[in-house]
């Protein structure tokens, strides 16, 4: 595979691991009860819709900034990543999410823990409301990164970054009351893990691997298909060749490394 001889692969792989860190610490502890008030829905919305944003932007040049399994997972299904790559990002993202949650943990008072901010259902809420509301909040978010990341888009508007925030920010507007908005199993693994309680976790699994799936599935085959061959495909999922968006990487990493060589050595005919 030729992805286990780049190193911009590690860097990837690793990029993931770093964000989803920093996107959990942040997430959960904007969520943290200090006080008896009541918990603020738009300051916690916001905080992981502005979390979300600033790590997109700042890793998605690395690894195309997924911090989610359900959109990498997404990425899998429509064939824009290999295998690979897509179970590499998977648990770098579930061991970032647990190594943000234990430090969030280590450096929060006891009184204040409480369940660390872990997702559960409101108690009028049943399981399959809770795994339905999943479910649509995960397809949005999904959908609006594939729309907003697309490269065959012609002028597109905005920041892709920003879009990504403010759908993350209007989940959580209307997930909170229900389930405490997963939208991304690292997010609920995370504290789960560091709390060790799982008390209907699957509905963190299941309900955003189906929205991701069902939004992926509607974006690529319905509402702007895509022309790639079914040996393309394959051959992306194998990880036998990069996909359009790593080719062009390539190709502009290989023209800045020349430039370079190219400037340094008229400097050194000048001289």
């Amino acid at each position: 595979m030729w992805e286990l001889r780049s190193w911009s692969f590690t860097r990837a792989v690793f990029a993931e691991f770093l964000a989803t860190l920093v996107f959990v610490f942040f997430g959960l502890g904007s969520a943290l009860k200090w006080s008896d008030a009541p918990l603020d829905t738009v300051a916690v919305s916001l905080s992981f819709g502005l979390a979300i944003a600033t790590l997109v932007k700042s890793v998605s040049h690395i690894s195309g900034g997924h911090l989610n399994p359900a959109v990498t997972f997404a990425f899998l299904i429509g064939c824009h990543i290999s295998l690979l790559r897509a179970l590499l990002y998977m648990g770098a993202q579930l061991l970032g999410a647990v190594a943000g949650a234990a430090l969030l943990y280590e450096i929060t008072p006891s009184a204040v823990r409480g369940n660390l901010s872990m997702n559960s259902l409101h108690p009028d809420v049943h399981v399959g409301a809770a795994t339905t509301v999943e479910i649509i909040l995960t397809f949005q978010l999904v959908l609006c990164i594939f729309a907003s990341t697309d490269e065959r888009r012609d002028g597109g508007f905005g920041c892709p970054a920003l879009s990504i925030g403010l759908s993350v920010a209007l989940g959580h507007l209307v997930g909170i009351p229900y389930t405490g908005t997963s939208m991304n199993p690292a997010r609920s693994f995370g504290p789960a893990v560091i709390v060790g309680k799982f008390a209907d976790h699957w509905v963190f699994w299941v309900g955003p691997l189906t929205g991701a799936t069902i939004a992926v599935l509607v974006y690529n085959y319905i509402l702007f298909p895509r022309n790639s061959s079914l040996s393309e495909r394959l051959a992306i999922l194998k990880g036998t060749q990069p996909p359009e968006s790593e080719e062009v990487w390539q190709d502009n990493e290989k023209q800045t490394v020349e430039l370079r060589s190219h400037s340094s050595s008229k400097s050194s005919g000048d001289v």
